[in-house]
């Protein structure tokens, strides 16, 4: 009976470190993927509407993982000497792309190519201080928020082409959306790639 009794101990105590090792083991396996692999970053403010609300929660593949950065691709970037929190925009151009913006009409050009933006809030109206046309230098990209008239992005001439080394990442999921500003639905349709 006694041996019965230390037997059912040593396999509780088993029983105990194994589930102990597992929950150890998860933790770190959510640490390191959420540090290496992919980060939850909150949209701050209305640059991206209508794609995206202040609030939207994205899920965002780190830039160690994926720097082949294309048109349409929302990516999140930090530039301490423009903004001290990370910004969410679109990117526009690549490296030796000309950039060429038609402001009287709203328009904007890529290597001569009138590019068709469905999803801008309305046309690019708002100069702020970048000469066009402009050359995106090597390593780097051209980036602007959906909602060209009330963002921040590279035609400010204090944020202008971005080093892709201030890339933190590209956004490939809509984890948890804000309310749209427009209606205050919660839809998980809103980012999406760009044709």
């Amino acid at each position: 009976m006694e041996e019965n009794v230390k037997k059912q101990q040593e396999k509780n105590g088993k029983d105990f470190y194994e589930w102990v090792q597992a929950l150890v083991c998860s933790v770190l396996a959510v640490v390191v993927l959420f540090t290496f692999v992919i980060r939850l970053i909150g949209v701050d403010g209305h640059s991206m509407v209508p794609t995206l609300q202040d609030g939207d929660r994205l899920l965002v593949l780190n830039s160690m993982l994926y720097d082949d950065y294309q048109y349409g691709d929302i990516v999140v970037l930090r530039k301490d000497t423009f903004l001290e929190e990370p910004i969410v925009k679109r990117v526009i151009a690549n490296e030796g792309q000309t950039v060429d913006i038609d402001f009287s009409s709203g328009s904007v050009y890529v290597d001569g190519v009138l590019l068709k933006e469905d999803y801008i809030n309305e046309l690019t109206f708002l100069e702020e201080g970048t000469e066009f046309p402009l050359t995106v230098p090597k390593g780097s990209i051209f980036v602007m928020g959906d909602n060209r008239n009330h963002s921040s992005d590279s035609r400010d001439s204090r944020l202008g082409t971005v080093d892709t080394r201030y890339v933190i990442g590209k956004a490939v999921f809509l984890a948890f959306p804000g309310p749209d500003a427009y209606t205050e639905e919660r839809s998980f349709k809103r980012i999406g790639v760009i044709a």
